[in-house]
């Protein structure tokens, strides 16, 4: 799998999941655009790592949040590129800027949730079709569970704009399929180094420890690297037939019964042996 002479932008790439996306892409040969939005060192540092593998690129600063400049991130992206062939809709606001209860929540913490995903989403690909080749490749990165379920309070305006943001791709599927341009989501689960850094301090060690407990039935938190390979997959020429879908890339996370105790699924049973195993 080879994307050489492919260029690709990747929205919030100048740290975690998006860096990670864009290495594993200039790793396979792509040329990459990184955007950031505050932290210009940081983008700076993945662009020096997609030259160490022997591609290049530049660097954009844009908030998502606002359409007009996305608009102009997109424009610059013309003019270093000429066109596109992978845009992967990455970029989220920070945690304390939404990350308030549904009977709490201000208007404006929702409004900030809603327009860096969803709004920023359909913005970014009208802008984004008509510099892509015919079978380009667009990616929205979300997270799934926050849209589908409704215990975890504080997380109910990025749920209610992923969820947005996943029916637009289906829409946005439907809309490009003539051209071959596939639109996906991937959903990550868990990730270093990712939204999860934002929240409290006993919210992460909380959430490792239920890993290695088995909620996850591969025993850990992913890492960037783990989802720049699921997008490199669905951005290669063999994923050409798939298109509109949401894919799990969590470890197996979503497979797992939250209705019945770990031990009832056989899971704690299971972990007790993988435990024995190492020591013998």
């Amino acid at each position: 799998m080879s994307f050489q002479g492919k260029c690709a932008l990747i929205t919030g790439s100048s740290r975690g999941i998006g860096r990670g996306i864009a290495l594993k892409l200039s790793e396979k040969g792509a040329r990459v655009a990184v955007h950031y939005f505050r932290n210009e060192a940081a983008a700076q540092h993945t662009l020096e790592k997609v030259r160490a593998h022997g591609s290049d690129g530049f660097i954009v600063q844009a908030d998502v949040c606002r359409p007009d400049e996305i608009r102009r991130m997109f424009q610059q992206v013309r003019s270093e590129f000429g066109g596109l062939d992978i845009f992967v809709s990455n970029a989220r606001t920070e945690a304390p800027t939404f990350y308030e209860p549904p009977m709490e929540i201000s208007l404006e913490k929702w409004d900030t949730a809603v327009d860096s995903q969803a709004k920023a989403f359909l913005v970014a690909v009208r802008e984004a079709a008509p510099l892509l080749s015919d079978g380009g490749r667009i990616v929205a990165i979300t997270f799934a569970p926050g849209g589908r379920f409704g215990s975890w309070q504080p997380w109910v305006a990025m749920g209610a704009a992923k969820a947005a943001m996943e029916s637009l791709v289906r829409y946005f599927a439907v809309a490009l399929a003539g051209r071959g341009i596939t639109v996906n989501s991937i959903s990550p689960g868990w990730v270093e180094d990712s939204v999860l850094n934002s929240l409290p301090e006993a919210f992460q060690t909380g959430l490792r420890e239920w890993q290695e407990r088995g909620w996850t039935p591969m025993r850990r938190l992913g890492t960037p690297a783990d989802i720049g390979n699921a997008v490199a997959l669905i951005c290669s020429p063999e994923a050409a037939w798939i298109t509109g879908q949401l894919i799990e890339a969590d470890g197996g996370a979503s497979l797992v019964d939250a209705h019945l105790p770990l031990e009832f699924q056989g899971l704690e049973k299971t972990q007790e042996k993988h435990a024995k195993s190492k020591e013998a």
